[in-house]
């Protein structure tokens, strides 16, 4: 069943943004022209994020070639432009805002021959040179081959690629070119690397069952993740998909527990109360 008008439960109320922290943020941002997936996503944890000093850059631009039932990232084809300034100005705002941790995302763009992994590698190796040297994540598209080694070879501290929803209903929410067993392959490529530690997210309430979560759990294991985070899906627009259910915090608490003592013990299992479609939230 779905609701797609149904009034939020009280746990998953979240604060108008606000705050000098928020503000400083946003200009950080702004005066370098760049995207975040918190604004472009309309992350529904972004007061929350931009108070404490934390945003997501999102690199590639702000069009995404491909398009799934629940992001709200503008879909379409860039034409093969890319900005060879926005590696540079995005370790710039991370200085700028005094960041210990950099979280890097992007838009999927097929209509580049390597699908954007050089400018990922390129904003790692900008933030390395930083005085700081602050820790980096990223959270990449399916990267395969050629374009999954250039990311690699930067040596980001951790390599994040989100499964979404459980292997079901992944051809009936993530856009046809992505692929369940690919997105295993590509967490298990970057998981080869002792060095690097992998992540994924997965949203709940879009008609996944108990049994299709645990599986998923075992199967992200398998290919040797370390991080998990999982989360409420909320519809960004009433023309996205709706939610199917709202899940109560007492059941994100039993898939953690299960994280810790169950079949997926190696599996670090991170609460979170909302997704957005593309956003992973730092350690």
């Amino acid at each position: 069943m779905n609701l797609p008008h149904a009034r939020k439960p009280d746990w998953l109320r979240v604060k108008r943004p606000a705050g000098e922290q928020f503000r400083s943020v946003r200009k950080a941002l702004a005066s370098r022209s760049l995207h975040t997936v918190c604004e472009e996503a309309s992350c529904p944890n972004q007061a929350e994020c931009w108070s404490t000093g934390t945003a997501t850059f999102m690199i590639l631009g702000d069009t995404c070639t491909r398009g799934c039932a629940f992001c709200a990232v503008t879909r379409g084809n860039p034409g093969g432009r890319i900005d060879p300034r926005e590696p540079q100005r995005v370790a710039d705002a991370a200085a700028e805002m005094g960041l210990e941790y950099v979280v890097i995302t992007s838009v999927t763009r097929d209509d580049l021959a390597d699908a954007g992994a050089s400018v990922f590698a390129e904003a790692i190796r900008c933030i390395r040179d930083l005085h700081s040297s602050p820790k980096v994540e990223v959270l990449i598209p399916d990267f395969q081959g050629q374009a999954l080694d250039t990311l690699l070879r930067a040596k980001p501290d951790v390599v994040a690629h989100n499964i979404e929803v459980v292997k079901q209903l992944s051809s009936s929410y993530r856009h046809e070119n992505f692929n369940f067993q690919r997105s295993l392959q590509v967490l298990e490529e970057a998981s080869r690397d002792s060095e690097i530690i992998t992540k994924s997210s997965l949203m709940l309430g879009l008609g996944e069952t108990d049994e299709e979560i645990g599986i998923a759990l075992q199967q992200l294991v398998a290919v040797g993740v370390r991080i998990l985070v999982i989360g409420q899906y909320l519809s960004p627009t009433h023309q996205h998909q709706p939610v199917t259910e709202y899940i109560p915090p007492e059941k994100f608490d039993y898939w953690a527990e299960l994280g810790r003592t169950g079949p997926a013990a190696r599996l670090r299992l991170r609460r979170r109360r909302t997704l957005c479609p593309h956003f992973l939230p730092c350690l």
